[in-house]
């Protein structure tokens, strides 16, 4: 039988290509990447004509096409075989998809946009570090990190007993943020996250969707 045809497009540093990129490991489907930088000016056309906004991932999957990443991660699991990556029991798929709107809609931005890429990224590509952003985003990370604390199940698993798509949108995170020395010690503060953290880091998931950071 003929392999499906799968192409990621992105940044090959976005958290977003990370978490989609996991969620192919975790399905075991190979996949081809094709490196788009949102950030680049003007984007290409031929990308836009898949996306028509701009923003980085979009997949497609025999001529499918589909963009924003909680779409595709729910599409790869359930379009692919193996096993689930989503909560059969309703309570624990809502918390789920809670906890995946938590990440998105608030820690984003104060980890990674402004504690990971101030401190980490932007240094290791030359750029000077905006402290005064760091602080902020470390201050508003701890209010997300404490609701995040409060919902994770408390074992290896931020929901019930086996990994979920949670665990890949909150990893990819973390991963970044807590690169940042502020961040790995905010993160401490947080018993079940840091449990969830031990455990989740040792995936193989992690290292074989790196992408190291730019060079100087």
């Amino acid at each position: 039988m003929a392999q499906p045809s799968v192409e990621l497009h992105g940044y090959r540093y976005s958290v977003y290509l990370r978490i989609v990129a996991m969620a192919l490991v975790e399905k075991d489907i190979a996949w081809t990447h094709v490196e788009v930088d949102p950030f680049e000016q003007p984007i290409p056309d031929s990308y836009l004509a898949l996306n028509p906004f701009g923003r980085v991932p979009t997949l497609v999957h025999d001529g499918f096409v589909l963009y924003e990443t909680t779409a595709i991660t729910r599409y790869i699991d359930e379009a692919f075989a193996g096993r689930s990556l989503q909560p059969a029991e309703p309570r624990e798929l809502a918390r789920m998809n809670q906890i995946i709107a938590v990440a998105d809609s608030y820690g984003y931005w104060p980890m990674v946009r402004q504690v990971f890429v101030q401190r980490v990224f932007g240094p290791a590509g030359g750029g000077m570090a905006n402290e005064a952003m760091i602080a902020e985003g470390v201050e508003k990370s701890a209010k997300v990190l404490a609701a995040l604390d409060g919902l994770a199940a408390g074992g290896l698993f931020l929901v019930g007993n086996a990994l979920s798509l949670a665990d890949l949108h909150l990893g990819a995170m973390i991963a970044y943020f807590t690169m940042a020395q502020e961040g790995h010690t905010a993160l401490s503060r947080h018993q079940k996250l840091s449990k969830w953290w031990d455990g989740f880091s040792q995936t193989s998931a992690l290292p074989r969707t790196d992408p190291g950071l730019p060079s100087r």
